[in-house]
């Protein structure tokens, strides 16, 4: 899990990461909003010793980004290591969140004549564009299995498998069953499939020894 250090630098404050920036780090925003709000310019951001960063992590310094500009202030990404910098470099959000685009001790580049082949061209231009949509549709998904835990009790892997699980025996794409159930909040009912589908998927995270993980039959049907 990632961690963090804060120091006072002048009109900013200089926060030092390290560990994993993935979705647990989204529990340090709350005290970087703090930060933020204490400071009278905005945030420097230290990631050398970060060894890992996905599009969870990635979201959780966008949403810093925008509070900061809500505020009249910036988050600036002043140095980072490999994993943080392809993430930026894939997402096209390098610019975003550093100074002009230029990082003080970002991951040297690869060397001339290294390029990678077409191929592998073609691999990153599709992890690119999957992590775009990640980033795009992964707040709700979040909300969805926050929705889940809360009303059922759920673990949030328990609540992850029951999403899935539904997303599947309904033929319903994972970021529109999530739209469905963050919609119910504001007083929308879910289809009766989908109802059915997820009691099921429900019933099976809190007996796995009696309900498979991956059914393939049809809709399970509701039990009192």
């Amino acid at each position: 899990m990632a961690t963090m250090d804060v120091v006072a630098d002048g009109d900013r404050m200089t926060v030092t990461m390290w560990g994993e920036l993935d979705l647990g780090s989204r529990r340090l925003l709350p005290e970087l909003y703090d930060m933020l709000t204490l400071s009278d310019d905005g945030i420097d951001l230290r990631l050398d010793a970060v060894g890992f960063c996905d599009c969870s992590g990635l979201s959780a310094l966008l949403e810093l980004h925008d509070r900061a500009v809500d505020l009249g202030k910036s988050v600036t990404v002043r140095s980072c290591g490999v994993a943080v910098e392809r993430v930026l470099e894939l997402t096209g959000t390098r610019e975003l969140l550093t100074d002009s685009g230029r990082l003080e001790d970002a991951a040297p580049p690869a060397p001339s004549g290294t390029a990678p082949p077409e191929e592998d061209g073609q691999d990153l231009r599709a992890e690119v564009a999957q992590l775009r949509r990640a980033m795009q549709t992964r707040p709700t998904i979040d909300l969805a299995r926050g929705i889940l835990m809360a009303s059922f009790g759920l673990t949030p892997e328990a609540a992850w498998s029951v999403l899935v699980r539904t997303s599947q025996n309904t033929n319903t794409k994972l970021h529109d069953l999530a739209g469905e159930l963050v919609g119910t909040v504001r007083g929308t009912t879910l289809p009766e499939q989908v109802q059915r589908q997820l009691a099921a998927a429900v019933a099976g995270a809190n007996r796995p020894d009696e309900v498979p993980a991956y059914p393939t039959g049809g809709p399970a049907e509701k039990r009192d």
